[in-house]
């Protein structure tokens, strides 16, 4: 199967943000949950992941809809439906709270996180999808920071990613 690419580049001086592309591959995997979704970034921030305030999205989120949803209860949502999750992060304090806060919120057996010292990838990726580039999972890198972010969706170039992921950081993907 081909797969379709989209890169943006973000960042203050071009306005254009990650927001919406993230909000969608996130949703999507709210509807249709892979089997395993890799997070992979050196630093993670709790960040606001989509913005519930007008309702748009309150069908996905239940009977009481949060009105923002942050990075780790969207992941913690995803695992909730079925997901294995995999994040490998930096063994830094700043990546401290997400990953208590995911681990918290979602089934432990659903979570296997490694830290490395040296990652400096940065790739979120699903059964059929990949978000992938130079943006950390942070308020800079997804809202200042100058980024190039490219959306992959095509299942080959996702399973290569997921095996190569699988490989470094272990648990099967």
């Amino acid at each position: 199967m081909s797969s379709q690419e989209r890169t943006i580049r973000t960042g203050l001086h071009t306005t254009v943000r990650v927001d919406t592309m993230l909000t969608s591959a996130l949703i999507a995997e709210f509807i249709a949950p892979s089997d395993h979704v890799w997070l992979v970034s050196p630093w993670i921030t709790d960040v606001q992941i989509i913005d519930n305030s007008h309702g748009a999205y309150d069908a996905l989120f239940g009977d009481v809809p949060p009105q923002n949803c942050r990075l780790s209860d969207a992941i913690a949502r995803i695992a909730h439906g079925g997901a294995k999750i995999h994040v490998v992060t930096r063994p830094d304090a700043h990546n401290d709270d997400f990953l208590r806060r995911l681990k918290k919120a979602a089934e432990p057996e659903r979570i296997h996180s490694a830290r490395d010292l040296n990652i400096h990838e940065k790739t979120l990726c699903g059964n059929d999808w990949m978000l992938s580039g130079s943006m950390n999972f942070t308020i800079r890198g997804m809202s200042k920071n100058d980024e190039r972010v490219t959306y992959t969706a095509g299942i080959d170039a996702a399973a290569q990613a997921r095996l190569d992921l699988a490989e470094r950081w272990g648990d099967a993907a």
